[in-house]
């Protein structure tokens, strides 16, 4: 016990008692005992006439109580149902009694499960009385159950023949006296003539009375409840043991790559996944940290972070890619082809970091986001669709702040200073009493009071009015559909509205602030703080307005409190994956969660790795990946895999316009060897110059098409090389799975081996249009950056509230690296007109508009809902992707 006090000195061992009755006479035994051990004991008491129901309603409690690590049940005979034994964990079952631990036993396998103390404590006694024990005779008389069963177990285990019999029995003479030893179970009150026993022979008795007079009883009776004390000590030291990182014991999923490739949602279906309870087992998840959404999807719990949290972090690698062009580069196959390769055939512990796919995309003109061929997240419907209804719960937040908003604004302008502290701060039985968030918001007022009736009128107009001005509200309310008859509303037409009439509008659900917070937040208390200061609009006298003024932020982060929990999943080869957050990448940073990272690095150990993906390319979401998230998290990446195609080098080699869905021109088919060196030249060369900005190793992945010919493939991972990349690799994960990206896998493990220099590419503390102007010039390769009025206004205005050291979010095209959607490759000479610049204060960051960004993407003519079904026989989706 002293040495598991050393190694772990905030845990004490803490043994519950469930009995029926209030004798406490064990309990006073147990006690003296476990002062002696460093125990702790409890006692629950039920009655004597307690159902099978209230037993097991208390065992399941003590099940889920980690502060209980062993569970002694001293029930009588007839309420140690099976049900009830089955209901106790058999890792806190000290008695050794559920039919797990017996099975083990009877099987031979006591590395889990707990021999019944009482049968130790025998055998213990027998050894000592006569040894050796083999080829001895023992007689068990009386008792059935699980202690009888144990007890013969262990003594055929031992060489002993151990033989059976009922008091009842004509044979009980002569076998007592044959016997060198006889074991009297459940005998209370039995007993035979003592010259029954022949010379030598030790009797013991398994169900003394502790007021018998008999010395031998007593010794045993202290024997039997100390030989139990260490079973207790076993208990907290195997849950001590299952809170440390556990090594991972990943089966993977054997992958038959078919020839031509099938459609995604076909090869998906080919794959019966993992139950996602056994893959939570496999890489060291324990029962407790998982929440299971159906058979294959689970919510993971933030505890793992506090059980963790002396793990060292595993290797940290995000996939970004060159500017994006209408084809699509895909970086989410080679963010999944490379955890494949590295898991199931490099046996490298890793896990893929996702963002959530939209709606939007999923029906408009994208489609989902799982990764594609024999690359992709399983099973790639759920993925897609819904999923664990976290963007459902952000649509909700959000729109529920839109409510307040509107409210808040009609009953200001329509009820008196008193009329509306009345209704904010009701009389209930007489009493008037401010809330915890109204309380704040004094506070925050500078009004140091809690009576409401210590308010001056002074202090009661200040508390009530909001005094938000309709033409500053910046907050919009949110859908996760593409629906641009949306981008301008106008609201409060109604004749009850009382001439509440404004302009606003819908975002597309992910473009919520609050979803760039769920990707930002480390803990539940951190999204609760920047729920609270997201600023939705300025009053007449120039303040910012929060949610947390609006008295929703408590309500909000209730609505959130299970979308704050990454969504684990797994890859066609049973590698695992967090799906979690899906901000937008042009407006917001474009990232899966910082939680997601976090706990995926714990899991994979010191040598696994972690990959991510950052939307759009380098110059967006990578830039953004750095700037924002790795600020906020405090992590640091150790490898930049760069996704280029042959394809789209083309394109920004000076290659025609395409358009998706439309034929490729026949420079895209046929090879073309100086369109692809124009590419690399211009704009791969600038996306590996902008990761060595931050000191980051970078190895590029070509993505390799059936298009591209060798000759092709080979001069772009030659002028990759020149241009600075750690490697260059060929990459074939969408026809070959994990297999097809192992050249991939053996240069990510190679660059991550060698020491980081990583840093920021700017000073927080400096001026707004001076970490603009460093992004412009550095990243996108501007010459400077121009102002407009109501930038510069806006820039003043938020200095002035002191949020002047928050990172810069910029907010341009992904098409290019300029604010020129047209213009392709490293277009140079050219000035960055900066609109306009908004602040997500919440999130944390300042974004400058560089154009006209939409918030609300519209369908195309046809949309990809045009092709989705469902077979309503099979309940088979058809026609995704």
């Amino acid at each position: 016990m002293l040495a598991l006090q050393r190694r772990h000195s905030t845990v004490k061992p803490l043994l519950a008692i469930l009995q029926a009755g209030e004798d406490d006479s064990l309990l006073e035994i147990s006690k003296k005992i476990a002062g002696r051990i460093g125990l702790n004991v409890t006692q629950i008491c039920l009655t004597k006439e307690c159902t099978e129901d209230e037993i097991v309603e208390e065992v399941l409690k003590l099940n889920d109580d980690p502060r209980v690590h062993g569970v002694h049940l001293r029930l009588p005979p007839a309420s140690l149902t099976s049900r009830v034994l089955n209901a106790l964990k058999p890792e806190k079952d000290v008695d050794g009694i559920s039919d797990l631990n017996m099975g083990r036993l009877v099987r031979g396998d006591l590395s889990k499960g707990f021999v019944p103390p009482r049968a130790s404590a025998v055998m213990d006694l027998l050894e000592k009385h006569d040894t050796p024990l083999e080829g001895k005779t023992v007689l068990l008389i009386g008792g059935e159950g699980p202690f009888g069963v144990a007890l013969q177990c262990l003594m055929e285990r031992s060489g002993l023949v151990a033989l059976k019999n009922q008091w009842s029995s004509k044979s009980l003479q002569s076998q007592v006296m044959q016997a060198d030893a006889v074991v009297l179970l459940g005998a209370k009150n039995m007993d035979f003539p003592h010259t029954w026993v022949r010379p030598g022979a030790a009797v013991i008795c398994c169900e003394p009375t502790l007021e018998t007079g008999s010395v031998e009883y007593i010794v045993i009776v202290i024997k039997i409840t100390l030989y139990g004390a260490p079973r207790y000590l076993i208990c907290c030291s195997r849950w001590l043991q299952a809170q440390q990182y556990q090594p991972w014991h990943l089966q993977c999923l054997k992958l038959q790559p078919l020839t031509p490739v099938p459609s995604d949602i076909e090869i998906s279906r080919a794959q019966t996944p993992k139950p996602v309870d056994q893959l939570a087992e496999e890489i060291g998840l324990l029962p407790e940290e998982l929440e299971a959404y159906g058979r294959s999807k689970a919510k993971v719990r933030l505890s793992l972070l506090d059980r963790l949290h002396k793990q060292p972090d595993g290797k940290y690698v995000l996939v970004a890619g060159i500017t994006p062009t209408p084809l699509g580069e895909g970086k989410s196959t080679v963010t999944i082809g490379l955890v494949q390769a590295l898991s199931a055939h490099l046996k490298l512990n890793s896990f893929a970091c996702l963002r959530q796919p939209s709606q939007g995309p999923t029906f408009g003109v994208k489609g989902g986001a799982a990764g594609g061929g024999y690359a992709q997240v399983i099973p790639m419907e759920e993925f897609n669709l819904h999923l664990t209804g976290d963007i459902h719960a952000i649509t909700a937040a959000n729109n529920l702040v839109a409510a307040a908003i509107d409210a808040r604004m009609l009953h200001e302008a329509t009820q008196s200073d008193k009329a509306l502290f009345n209704r904010l701060v009701p009389s209930v039985n007489g009493v008037r009493r401010f809330s915890p968030i109204q309380i704040s918001r004094l506070h925050r007022l500078g009004i140091n009071k809690i009576d409401p009736a210590s308010l001056t009128p002074q202090d009661v107009s200040t508390f009530v009015r909001l005094d938000l001005d309709p033409s500053k509200i910046t907050w919009q309310r949110v859908v996760d559909t593409n629906d641009r008859f949306l981008r301008k509303i106008t609201v409060g037409q109604a004749s009850t509205e009382k001439g509440q009439m404004r302009e606003t509008g819908f975002d597309i659900a992910v473009a919520s602030e609050i979803m760039a917070i769920l990707a930002l937040a480390d803990s539940l208390e951190d999204m609760r703080t920047r729920l609270a200061r997201m600023v939705v609009g300025t009053s007449r006298s120039g303040q910012p307005v929060t949610a947390e003024d609006l008295g929703v932020s408590g309500a909000l982060v209730v609505l959130m409190k299970d979308a704050i929990k990454p969504t684990l999943m797994q890859t066609l080869e049973g590698t695992p994956v967090f799906v979690h957050a899906g901000p937008f990448a042009n407006i917001a940073h474009g990232n899966s969660s910082v939680l997601a990272d976090k706990l995926a690095l714990k899991l994979v150990g010191r040598d696994g790795f972690v990959v991510t993906e950052a939307g759009f390319g380098a110059d967006i979401g990578m830039e953004k990946f750095f700037n924002i998230k790795c600020r906020t998290s405090g992590l640091r990446p150790d490898v930049v895999v760069l996704v280029a195609t042959v394809r789209a080098l083309k394109m920004h080699g000076g290659g025609s316009n395409v358009s998706a869905g439309a034929p490729l021109p026949r420079e895209y088919i046929d090879e073309n060897l100086s369109l692809v060196a124009g590419g690399c030249q211009s704009n791969l060369r600038k996306q590996i110059q902008i990761a060595h900005l931050f000191g980051v190793p970078v190895v590029v992945a070509l993505n390799v098409f059936k298009t591209d010919t060798q000759a092709e493939i080979e001069l772009v991972c030659q002028m990759a090389k020149e241009s600075g990349a750690s490697d260059a690799v060929p990459c074939h994960h969408w026809a070959q799975g994990g297999r097809g990206s192992l050249d991939l896998a053996r240069a990510v493990n190679e660059a991550a081996s060698r020491p980081s220099n990583f840093q920021f590419l700017y000073n927080i503390e400096m001026p707004i249009v001076e970490k603009i102007r460093t992004i412009a010039t550095k990243v996108y390769g501007a010459d400077d950056i121009e102002l407009s009025p109501e930038a510069v206004a806006k820039i003043d205005y938020y200095n002035q509230q002191g949020y002047g050291s928050l990172p810069i979010c910029m907010a341009k095209t992904h098409l290019s690296l300029s604010h020129m959607p047209d213009k392709k490759g490293v277009p140079t000479g050219f000035v960055l007109p900066i609109r306009d610049v908004r602040a997500s204060i919440g999130a944390g960051f300042i974004y400058p508009l560089v154009g006209t960004m939409s918030t609300m993407p519209g369908l195309p003519t046809r949309p990809c809902f045009y092709d989705i079904d469902l077979d309503p026989v099979t309940e088979e989706i058809t026609g995704l992707f």
